[in-house]
């Protein structure tokens, strides 16, 4: 792997801004989206994380829910921090298997049929535990054949799984343990350019959880102890909208999603800085939180955007929703083409790996 970059302003410690650590974030990326999490399909990825947070000497724990949690303990253990990021992604669920033995599928997730035709995917068989590869197609998929194939609607009707098997009909199908509730994930398709942008699907949000599991990693190893006691957790029913929103300690009165920046027209977030979230579907941000992440921006150079999601939602969201008594804020990686086939630059990752660090190591929001 090539070294991206070097960094230092004089005014931050953190080892991170050297070029091995930066790309160590890019390992923990090119590992998280490597494992298939669709939501409620998480137990694979939680796995490598409590393995991974072990290793580097930490005991996290798994939560009801199916979290994975590591608390670190700060210097206030009076009044604690909650800092998330969402290990599951979006997905696809059996719905039916068709007379022709191709599935109809459910979507988990936010996302139009549109944004996953033509994608290889990996149908997980629960009655078997082995995995089916095929591609998500819409039944008229043949230009030679169907008139409409490029004006159809894209429906849950007429959007299927063609499955790489010799299969004719449903008994074939069923004859190969795919059932109603199989769990359908996407192939990732990750690549790392040499101009140093990342393209796959699913850094939403597994940018993010690489990135704190960075930070914990330099932590342990540089034997730093934050201002205040922090818990680290890692959600999986984000994509659906009830992610972190429990689990909460009651001595936490800061509580930080780390997630992704939307863009598109009229939109201020880039690939190439971190967005720092003012208002979202759920409402605005709690404004001195987000002045104090401005704050430290502005003081250690690092490059950000205020930006507003319009339709958009968080762990930090979810958790003010179900009663969470805490300031909340937004940030994250500009994630270009968001929930389809992603993109962000090396510099937007490292940008928002510094300013988690900065308000980690900084004192609680007046």
């Amino acid at each position: 792997m090539f070294l991206f970059y070097t960094y230092s302003d004089g005014k931050s410690d953190i080892i991170l801004r050297r070029g091995e650590e930066m790309n160590q974030t890019v390992e923990y990326i090119k590992e998280l989206t490597a494992i298939a999490s669709p939501t409620g399909f998480t137990r694979e990825i939680t796995n490598y994380l409590i393995e991974t947070l072990e290793k580097l000497g930490y005991q996290p724990i798994r939560t009801a829910k199916g979290g994975v949690n590591v608390t670190v303990k700060g210097k206030n253990d009076e009044q604690h921090r909650y800092v998330t990021a969402h290990v599951d992604t979006l997905g696809a669920i059996v719905r039916a298997v068709k007379p022709d033995g191709r599935l109809k599928m459910d979507r988990i997730g936010g996302y139009p049929w549109n944004m996953i035709e033509g994608e290889n995917c990996t149908v997980h068989v629960a009655s078997t535990g082995k995995t089916i590869s095929g591609t998500i197609l819409i039944h008229q998929t043949s230009c030679h054949v169907y008139k409409d194939a490029g004006t159809a609607e894209r429906t849950q009707d007429n959007m299927e799984v063609r499955l790489d098997e010799k299969v004719t009909n449903e008994k074939e199908t069923r004859a190969l343990g795919v059932e109603v509730g199989d769990f359908i994930s996407f192939d990732p398709r990750t690549i790392v350019t040499e101009t140093g942008f990342i393209k796959s699907r699913h850094l939403d949000d597994k940018v993010s959880a690489a990135i704190l599991l960075n930070l914990l990693k330099v932590y342990k190893e540089d034997g730093i102890e934050l201002p205040v006691t922090t818990h680290f957790a890692f959600s999986v029913f984000e994509e659906v909208g009830h992610g972190a929103n429990s689990s909460i300690p009651s001595q936490v009165v800061e509580y930080l999603a780390v997630d992704m920046g939307a863009m598109g027209d009229d939109q201020q977030t880039d690939e190439y800085t971190v967005s720092i979230c003012v208002k979202d579907a759920s409402g605005p941000y709690h404004y001195e939180f987000r002045q104090h992440l401005v704050a430290l921006a502005k003081d250690q150079d690092i490059p950000f955007k205020l930006d507003i999601y319009p339709f958009y939602g968080s762990d930090a969201s979810a958790a003010m929703s179900a009663g969470a008594e805490v300031k909340h804020a937004l940030l994250g990686a500009g994630i270009e083409s968001s929930h389809s086939y992603e993109r962000t630059h090396i510099d937007s990752v490292l940008a928002t790996e510094r300013m988690v660090d900065a308000y980690l190591k900084s004192g609680l929001v007046d």
